[in-house]
């Protein structure tokens, strides 16, 4: 005779098989993230019944990619659900399910942690030791006005290919609220097609990011058929000492991207850097505040046949569109008291938001369209060509912040 706790037991316990396959059902009771039992609920720990909190579901996976797909909604209440990965990246946003309803939906993770052989990691900085990006867990949050979920299925995909990002604070999965960077929000507008992996840190140059082991992190699963995005200046340009500048050292890191890119197949991109929010005293004209090295990474680009998108230009366009003043609602710029301890204001100029990283993701998709790169076909089909300089209203821009927030500025400016 079967046990009958074995069966109660049975339904707690997800399917996994030998392909790395797993399957929940997220109807049934689910346990708090052990590393013993490799997977449940996590951060917040489990949701109380009737609630409406977000609320996080981690697996512990070796690196990789791994297909996901969520079953959205409730047969007890209507749902409003958002769904994001690892360090905040945007997966799927804003679903509305009435009550006895369900959706499903399709993304790819990246999942990978510092480990770059036997001997060797990635140097990562002291801050980064809690990102979710660098553990050994796939994380998923489910945020929204109110959560509904019913199934996670998650599986290898080795097939898959990827995006890699390599850039700094404009770029990085920004783990904590309100920060945030267009690296995050751009996996929101690719189907199950394409994976997004985001070594992009704060206060990083492209010397530094090779320094700290980040290519070579890459390069241990790079493959033909993958990108590599990279977008650096920021911090170059405050670089001091003998070949620093736009025309040397910058130069010279770029040339040592591109050669170890193409080395495995794989097709490099470079994105200027995105503008800060400096206005001209007749507040409507936004300054150069990167002196040669949108020019330099021009000049790099067309004489190694690298494809680029002008992040430089377009942001520029983008402040210009949104005022002197709607500018800063794209930007880390908050009143104090905004968010609990904030006893200060918040005026960053060149940190973005959500909705700011947002609408530069959007320039981003819109580059690699004009551009005509085969991943395009993976672009999900209610992505509307977008404009910089007819950006969205603010106003109606909707985000599920995290409970995770941090009052210090990232590094870099």
């Amino acid at each position: 005779m079967v046990n009958k706790m074995f069966l109660a037991m049975l339904a707690f316990v997800p399917f996994m098989s030998q392909a790395q396959t797993f399957d929940f059902d997220m109807t049934k009771k689910q346990p708090v993230y052990t590393d013993a039992a490799g997977y449940g609920y996590d951060i917040l720990g489990e949701p109380e019944k009737k609630s409406n909190d977000p609320f996080y579901f981690s697996v512990k996976v070796p690196d990789g990619n791994y297909k996901v797909k969520v079953e959205l909604g409730s047969k007890k209440k209507a749902g409003n659900t958002t769904v994001r990965a690892e360090g905040r990246r945007l997966m799927v946003e804003n679903v509305d399910t009435k009550k006895g309803q369900y959706t499903s939906y399709e993304f790819v993770v990246n999942k990978r942690n510092p480990q770059i052989n036997e001997k060797e990691r990635v140097r990562i900085k002291e801050r980064e030791k809690g990102y979710l990006n660098w553990d050994n867990k796939l994380t998923l949050e489910f945020n929204g006005d109110a959560p509904a979920v019913k199934s996670i299925h998650i599986e290898r995909d080795d097939s898959c290919p990827t995006v890699y990002l390599c850039g700094n604070s404009t770029v990085v999965d920004q783990n904590n609220e309100p920060w945030a960077s267009w690296g995050q929000m751009i996996p929101r507008w690719f189907d199950s097609g394409i994976a997004i992996s985001n070594h992009a840190e704060s206060g990083l140059t492209a010397g530094s990011f090779l320094s700290s082991k980040r290519l070579e992190k890459i390069m241990t699963t790079l493959k033909p058929g993958d990108y590599v995005v990279c977008e650096f200046g920021h911090n170059d340009e405050k670089e001091k000492g003998p070949g620093t500048g736009a025309w040397y050292h910058y130069t010279r890191n770029l040339k040592i991207f591109i050669d170890n890119v193409r080395s495995k197949g794989a097709m490099i991109i470079f994105c200027t850097p995105t503008q800060r929010r400096r206005f001209a005293d007749d507040k409507k004209t936004i300054i150069n505040t990167h002196g040669d090295f949108p020019a330099a990474m021009k000049a790099v680009a067309e004489r190694e046949n690298v494809p680029l998108i002008d992040l430089h230009q377009q942001t520029t366009t983008f402040f210009e569109a949104l005022g002197y003043e709607d500018s800063k609602r794209a930007l880390v710029h908050y009143p104090a008291n905004t968010f609990a301890g904030q006893d200060k204001a918040l005026a960053d100029n060149t940190h973005f938001n959500t909705y700011g990283a947002y609408e530069v993701a959007k320039i981003v998709v819109m580059g690699m369209k004009k551009l005509n790169l085969p991943l395009v076909k993976d672009i999900r089909p209610d992505f509307k060509d977008f404009d910089p300089s007819q950006p969205d209203d603010w106003k109606t821009f909707k985000w599920a912040p995290a409970r995770n927030v941090e009052l210090v500025k990232p590094d870099g400016n």
